[in-house]
């Protein structure tokens, strides 16, 4: 069953943590880290995305990103912005957006576990990013960001929950994007990790290469350390563990950047042999297998022909398969979407409005929204073993780096 460890947190002052709190790594690309923290010394993006703090163009992959990522984290300490706690505790962090609540266990994970498969994964990973993570977590001898997993639900965690969010917490803060953050200590540690000895598997939610390079990095401690039990702190890797019924999954949509040689006439007609198609002012779909399209200015709603869709194969009748195979592939001619760069992918967060903005100043010719993928559809994806299409979920709210790091030591 699903092993969990405490772990001595590294964690900012309680007066600075809305501060030092930021966005993971890989929702911002360097100049809007660079933007983000321009101001602010204290941001973990400091740390997360520290080739902002060096010469612009430095390559993000260069090792002295990675030796000042850990001067930084040094740096943090240092001021006393951050601390180590001198004893180690499992933690509960609650994120409330637009009325939502999600309450997730932050603890530590083993890395066998991940290996053998009682933690589930749903997407292939690029060796790229895995490289640069696993050199992250060596450089700086800590994950600075967690893997977000849920679990199936289960009541006697929820009872563990409920007790330990009546206490006064450690952190409480909104953050600019209108969420709101707050972090409390467990009081039962040896609690939670009894209950969670009975919980038989997680599931990958995000952070595939933050759990791919934390496996990876314990691998190469392994490797040196001729003494080496398994027990070390490098064997066990930073999560927020959530129950499934409280995620929250947005679409994540498609824009193409040509009809591939059609008129929209044309495309038009082609869709029309294989959907419903009807001019709209609908800008989300209100079930699976129906698609909102966005093409010269004007809203249309694509429902496939229910004999398209093959509801027994837990991949191919996921909407972001089926926007491939049926229309993206065989009418606008894209390839593999990790590789065809006619094909963008932009996060439901960002609304229709994004999209019709791409379409309106010729960045893209078409834009496609889609019916948010299900927790279900995603445990049933690891379940089966089989790997999801790139960019079929969207999580929101984001976990923050920053609040909580995990030392290798």
């Amino acid at each position: 069953m699903l092993r969990i460890n405490p772990f001595r947190a590294i964690r900012p002052d309680i007066q600075t943590a809305a501060r030092v709190a930021s966005l993971p790594y890989d929702v911002v690309n360097t100049e809007e880290a660079r933007k983000l923290a321009a101001d602010n010394p204290s941001s973990f993006l400091h740390v997360v995305r520290s080739e902002i703090d060096l010469p612009v163009g430095t390559n993000p992959y260069d090792q002295q990103v990675y030796a000042k990522a850990r001067a930084n984290l040094e740096a943090l300490l240092a001021a006393g912005t951050m601390l180590q706690d001198d004893e180690p505790a499992v933690f509960l962090y609650r994120q409330v957006r637009n009325h939502r609540t999600q309450i997730g266990l932050v603890c530590c994970c083993h890395v066998d576990d991940y290996r053998n498969d009682l933690i589930k994964k749903h997407e292939k990973t690029r060796k790229v990013k895995e490289d640069d993570r696993t050199k992250h977590v060596l450089t700086v001898n800590a994950h600075t960001g967690p893997v977000f997993l849920t679990y199936k639900r289960d009541a006697s965690l929820e009872h563990l929950i409920r007790d330990d969010t009546n206490e006064r917490p450690m952190f409480h803060f909104n953050a600019p994007d209108g969420v709101t953050h707050t972090v409390w200590r467990a009081n039962k540690s040896a609690q939670y990790i009894a209950a969670f000895a009975r919980v038989p598997c997680a599931y990958v939610a995000d952070g595939h290469h933050r759990a791919a390079s934390a496996f990876r990095a314990a691998e190469q401690r392994r490797a040196n350390n001729p003494n080496h039990t398994g027990n070390e702190e490098y064997n066990w890797f930073l999560s927020v563990l959530f129950p499934h019924h409280e995620l929250t999954i947005l679409a994540y949509n498609r824009v193409v950047a040509d009809l591939n040689n059609l008129s929209a006439e044309q495309f038009l007609n082609q869709l029309q042999s294989i959907a419903t198609v009807q001019q709209s002012t609908t800008t989300a779909p209100a079930q699976p297998g129906t698609f909102c399209m966005y093409l010269e200015r004007t809203w249309y709603t694509i429902t496939l022909n229910p004999d398209l869709i093959d509801k027994s194969d837990p991949v191919e009748s996921l909407d972001v398969a089926l926007l491939q195979s049926r229309i993206l592939e065989p009418m606008l001619g894209t390839g593999d979407p990790r590789s065809d760069e006619r094909i963008d992918f932009v996060g439901g967060i960002h609304g229709p409005s994004r999209l019709e903005e791409m379409v309106n100043d010729g960045r893209a010719a078409v834009a496609f929204v889609l019916y948010p993928t299900s927790v279900q559809q995603l445990m049933d994806v690891a379940d089966a073993g089989l790997i999801m299409p790139p960019k079929s979920t969207w999580f929101e709210p984001k976990l923050r780096s920053g609040l909580l790091v995990h030392s290798l030591e």
